[in-house]
This record gives structure tokens, sequence and C-alpha cells, in this order.
């Protein structure tokens, strides 16, 4: 999510008796109380009863149109859950099993010697890229083609590796999402679109709910997405693709909270819906996951919460749900800069008051390292080089205090030493294992080693290095700039954002290269020339 207009500190602020009001929504909200720029709206129900209902800023600036309570708007991620539900309903028809190895519903797709499962959709352990990782390798980046599910799996077919294992680790990817989609139709014989509709929507009474499955369609009451641009301007920021499941429901505050409500009584599916829609992943090693079927289980200040995000083009959203409080809150905004969930937990402060814990610094990872005897942070200070994926991670001392380079804190275990080796253990219990790197300075006659073109079958594109100063420019075959790559680590391009590794034969020479995002890894390009 992107930053919120307001800071956080100032959102948690409002006094619990104004939020009930609707007072102390105006307040959290304020940012947005105007008419020449995009805004939010926010339902709050306890128990499934509607407690207020509110909507700031405009849904249409061309035509000065504002956001009301009944506005429609696109919950990005937000939707997974609904995909996750129909597919969770027609394993409790019998149709499917969540255990199923996803190539007897979807043959198309690659045998990797090891099943991919449907639970390893639903939590994201499946270790397929995000297929619109891949696209942008490819040259043409979400929201630049009108992209479908069939197309999506058309690229998934075409990958001939996955991230990891299935189930050895967690990274969120779309791709899975999308191919739950296509499963349901083809268990159902019907669209998702339909299914969910027959089954979820109309039971619960969503009359204001459906999928963007088709983006040229009329949707009466729908805002428009925005992003900034320029000084204090705006520019339409819409999700122009058919593919769903991974996001694309259109909704309400209002109709998303008749849905959570749901999650509590379980009056649409039963105990058995319930049970398996807030099933936690467990990975292959034992460790268990906070993400479920298209939620996220987890405290917020010490208070069991189930929420999730969604961002799509310029559209944010938050939905959460504290159980023991019965308090539900639902944020969607059209403002591409919003951040729904800074303003769900501000409007959650004011509500819960005396049943949340004091706001504590977060410490982020605990580090674990073995060498040198004696070290204080300044020893740790470096660049390190991940053993599961390549990614880098720098180290940096600030005001004595050893910090990852975003400003994380990092704790010193009581064992911990000088490095040549470390051990990251997150705040969620993973553990990722880094190697200290040397520093990495080629020459112009390094640098021009690389220079050349590369394609790949897997992403159907091509990326055309060039040396760019002390480092590299990487182009598609259109000759558009991706990024500029500074030098990382032997043989290594880019940042912790991604990078580039040259591969090189048994004389030395470079022959290929791969390629290295958050959602995608190791994705290889052989030389061309």
């Amino acid at each position: 999510m992107r930053r919120t207009l307001l800071p956080v500190a100032l959102l948690l602020a409002a006094t619990p008796v104004a939020a009930q009001s609707g007072a102390g929504l105006d307040s959290i909200f304020r940012a947005y109380a105007r008419t020449d720029g995009p805004g939010c709206a926010v339902g709050v129900s306890r128990k499934g009863e509607p407690l207020v209902e509110r909507a700031y800023g405009m849904a249409d600036l061309e035509h000065d149109v504002p956001n009301t309570p009944r506005t429609v708007f696109e919950a990005g991620s937000v939707s997974k859950q609904f995909t996750a539900g129909a597919v969770v309903l027609l394993a409790l028809d019998g149709k499917l099993s969540l255990d199923d190895d996803v190539r007897r519903w979807l043959p198309e797709l690659p045998d990797y010697g090891t099943p991919i499962t449907i639970r390893h959709l639903l939590n994201h352990t499946s270790g397929l890229r995000d297929w619109g990782s891949v696209a942008e390798l490819g040259g043409w980046p979400r929201g630049t083609r009108a992209y479908t599910n069939d197309l999506v799996l058309d690229i998934a077919r075409h990958q001939r590796a996955l991230n990891y294992t299935p189930g050895q680790y967690y990274s969120y990817t779309n791709t899975g999402y999308n191919l739950l989609a296509l499963i349901v139709g083809r268990v159902s014989g019907k669209p998702l679109a339909e299914f969910t509709r027959e089954r979820i929507f109309q039971p619960l009474g969503m009359t204001q709910t459906s999928w963007r499955d088709d983006f040229t369609r009329v949707v009466k009451g729908r805002a428009i997405a925005y992003a900034r641009a320029g000084a204090g301007g705006y520019r339409m920021d819409m999700p122009f693709e058919n593919a769903h499941g991974n996001g694309g429901l259109l909704t309400t505050p209002a109709d998303l909270l008749k849905w959570t409500a749901n999650l509590e009584t379980g009056a649409l599916g039963g105990p058995r819906f319930l049970e398996e829609m807030h099933r936690q992943a467990r990975l292959n090693g034992g460790r268990t996951l906070e993400y479920a079927s298209g939620l996220v289980v987890t405290r917020f200040r010490g208070v069991p919460e189930v929420d999730h995000s969604g961002a799509t083009a310029g559209y944010r959203a938050f939905l959460t749900r504290f159980p023991t409080q019965g308090l539900a809150i639902a944020v969607l905004c059209n403002d591409g800069t919003a951040n729904p969930t800074a303003l769900a937990h501000a409007t959650a402060a004011a509500y819960l008051g005396d049943a949340l814990q004091p706001v504590t610094p977060a410490v982020r990872a605990t580090l674990v390292a073995a060498s040198v005897d004696g070290a204080g942070p300044a020893a740790f200070v470096g660049t390190y080089r991940s053993t599961r994926d390549g990614a880098p991670l720098r180290l940096v001392v600030t005001n004595g205090q050893l910090r990852l380079s975003t400003g994380a804190v990092v704790t010193l275990d009581s064992s911990a030493h000088a490095p040549t080796t470390l051990r990251l253990v997150t705040a969620d219990g993973d553990t990722l294992r880094y190697e200290a790197t040397a520093p990495f300075t080629p020459t112009a006659a390094r640098l021009a080693e690389y220079a050349g073109t590369y394609e790949s079958d897997e992403v159907d594109g091509t990326i055309v290095v060039t040396v760019d100063g002390t480092g590299l420019r990487l182009a598609d075959r259109y000759g558009r700039v991706q990024r500029t790559a500074p030098p990382l680590y032997t043989d290594t391009f880019g940042d912790a954002s991604g990078h580039v590794r040259f591969v090189r034969d048994g004389r030395g020479r470079v022959t290929g290269l791969s390629v290295r995002e958050s959602r995608a890894w190791d994705v290889r390009f052989r030389r061309t020339r």
C-alpha cells in the first residue's frame, strides 16, 4: 500500500465516543472530504449490524459526482476471499477436493514433478510465478494490455520452473487465484461471476456486488480510480483488464460487511465452510502462516484480527474483522495514494479503545550470526545475498542501532557474532539465510562483457543490455527502458526490488541471465547476440 495523506499517529488520535457517533470518522477521513479530489467510503458494523456509513471525496472528477456510501469501488485483492469461498463451496458440494492436483482441472499446466494442490493456490504456497511480474519482463506490464484469465493460464503454462517446491515457502502470487477462477468455471460449468452471484452474492443480499470480468461493461454508480499527476492534479488510473478472481470485485462497504459477517455466523456454508476459510497454511517444514483462504489471520495491537488489503490500479481497499469484539470495518478508496489499512486501523482504535495494547515500535527481525566473537553492530554493516532467491539484504547502523536499509529495526540475538553468514528471523517466524558478499566494482571491460541481447520463451520477451556509466541499462525489444541497474555483487546488477544475474559457461563466457523479482524468481534468458 502507498502512504496515507494523514500521519498514522494523527489518525489514531480519534476518540471512541466521537467515532461511534460518526464525527470521529469525519476526523479520520478529513483529508478526503473535498470536492476537487477522489476519496473513500467506509462502513462499520458490530455483530453484523451496521453502525455507521460515510463517504468522502469525488467518484468522478470530470462530471463532479461525489462518492456516497453506495458508490461502487473495486476491491483489489480483498476479492481473493470470494474466489476462495467459491472453491470451498465446491469442495463442500463434493465436486472437488482442496487437495486435488490442479492439473486434474488444468491439464495445460506443466508437470513440475511435485503436485501443486488447490490448497497451495489458496494460500500462496504453490511456487507459481506471479503472472504480472512475468508479463512485465516481457515488456507488457499490467495496464498495458487487456489481460484475461485465459491469457494468465497461457503465461503459467509456459513457465518451465517454479519459484520453489510447492509448500516449501510462501510467496504472494495472483496467478493462483486466476487459476482458481478457471477451476470454478470448469468444475461448476459456470463462470466465476455467475457461480458467485448465485451462491454468495444473492443469498447474502450483496445487491451491488459483481466482477469486473468485462471492463467495458457499464456499472452504475462506479467510482473512477485516480492517481496523482503533477502539482495537486489527478489522472485516471483504471484497471482495463478482464483477469479477475485475483482482484476485480466491484462492491461497496455495506456489501463487504454482509460477507464478512457471514464469516462469523456461517449462515452461508456452515461450520465446515468457516473452518476451511480460516484454515491457516502450514509449510512443509511445519511453520504455520497467517495466510488462510484469501484471509489473513493475525492480530492488531494484541487483538485477534482477520483481514485482507487490496490495490489495483488507482483503487485501494481494506476489509477487517475483530472476532472477539464482533467489530468489522470496510474501507474502499479511489485515490491511489490512500492507505485504507491505516484508515481502517485508526477507525478500529477509536471503537476498540482499551481492548488494544499500547502502540510499540515493531521489531521486524532478529539477527543470528556466527563467526568471530565480540562484535558490535558495526561489524554487521554490509550487503548480503539470500540463499533462497538471491535477494540482497543491506544492513546499516543508525544512531548506534542496527537496521535494515529500509529503516526497520534489527535486534541482535545474544549469540550473534561478526558474520560471514547470518540468519534473519522475521516477526512471523520465517528464517532467511544470507551470505556475506564482497564489493563489486566492474571495470569498463567487464561491463562490456554483459552487453547484448537476451531472449526468453517463458516470458515471450527480450532484454537488451547496454552499458550505462558504472552500471547497466535494461530495455525491452521495443527499446523501452525498463530500468537502470547498478552493480550489486559479482555478475549481478540491481537492488532490493529486483536484479539480474549473468550466467557464464565453463569457459567464462556470458551466455545468459537470470532475473529475480519479488514474485518471480530465477527467470532465465538465453543470450542471442
